[in-house]
């Protein structure tokens, strides 16, 4: 048996297209879920003398059903950008892990195949918001700027999906949207073809709208936080909306935090994007917190220590720090 095992966010989804064009397992099973979906290896626990793909989930977050898994005889390759910390010694472990805040595993993924499928990776690098990388990867591509506007609008699109509490707050499951990919090598006959891309910036469209109308908490800051309802649509566009406007003002930090249905509260965090640091840091100093030095986020966050976090959020990203 195999295993694909994947982030569903843009970047996931496309790292693992771009492998399976070189290599289709068709016989694959898909493990993966929603982006905060991270513990993915818990899901395969009990899998003996099979191999493994593991793509842009953190070892760290893992690590005790890898070490399960590693002891059941599975062969694993484990390609990521997060916090991995120490790497298992294993005969059965390949790593290809680079925490760096300017990559992202569908990067990782084509610098491993010498750049073949590398529109996917631009696409991915965009989703995953790292524009001046994307477009470095780019640049021997000669594509014109109406072609990156389209890579950069697929990659927010598959990013945008992958965004909610459970699969029923998503337009299409991450695994039913990484089908969707397999046939095409080239990213703008998808783009072209595609009725699911269609869906995804329709709907994507319509929740950016009741977004863009929600006022910032406090402009007396020099960072920006944002407080969303709990409904589908600010789950759905919680990461987009936390990537543009982080883009928006590069100088500050910016903090979106969107109710959960048991009152809890989801996080999202963006280190400034003139200084990539320190947001895996913050968000792992609360319970469910992780992700990675550049943007990172909370789960459940219980109310009462949202005033704590916000003082940190603040001290982390201070004008003077």
């Amino acid at each position: 048996m195999h295993y694909d095992v994947f982030n569903g966010d843009a970047d996931g989804i496309i790292a693992l297209h771009q492998l399976r064009l070189l290599s289709p397992k068709p016989e694959a099973t898909l493990i993966t879920g929603v982006k905060r979906d991270i513990r993915l290896l818990d899901k395969i626990s009990t899998v003996h003398n099979s191999t493994i793909t593991v793509l842009d989930i953190s070892l760290d977050s893992n690590r005790q059903p890898l070490l399960q898994l590693l002891q059941a005889e599975n062969t694993i390759t484990y390609i990521d950008h997060h916090f991995a910390g120490d790497i298992p010694a294993s005969p059965n472990l390949t790593t290809h892990l680079d925490p760096s805040p300017t990559t992202c595993t569908s990067l990782i993924v084509d610098k491993l195949l010498n750049g073949k499928y590398r529109s996917w990776a631009v696409a991915g690098a965009f989703g995953d918001n790292l524009h001046d990388s994307a477009l470095q990867a780019a640049a021997i591509l000669n594509l014109s700027p109406e072609q990156l506007d389209a890579l950069q609008e697929l990659g927010e699109l598959l990013n945008y999906n992958g965004y909610g509490a459970d699969l029923p707050d998503l337009h299409f499951t991450p695994d039913a949207l990484f089908r969707s990919l397999q046939d095409y090598s080239d990213p703008f006959l998808f783009m072209k073809k595609s009725a699911d891309l269609a869906v995804l910036r329709e709907g994507f469209q319509k929740d950016m709208v009741q977004a863009m109308e929600q006022p910032e908490m406090d402009t007396t800051t020099h960072n920006r936080i944002y407080s969303f309802p709990d409904a589908p649509w600010a789950r759905r566009v919680a990461g987009v909306f936390s990537n543009l406007r982080a883009r928006e003002r590069k100088d500050a930090a910016h903090a979106l935090i969107v109710e959960n249905s048991d009152k809890t509260l989801r996080i999202s965090v963006r280190a400034p994007l003139n200084d990539r640091k320190d947001a895996d840091t913050l968000c792992l100093s609360f319970p469910t917190g992780g992700g990675r030095k550049a943007a990172a986020g909370i789960n459940s966050l219980p109310a009462e220590m949202l005033d704590d976090f916000i003082a940190r959020f603040h001290s982390t990203y201070s004008p003077t720090s």
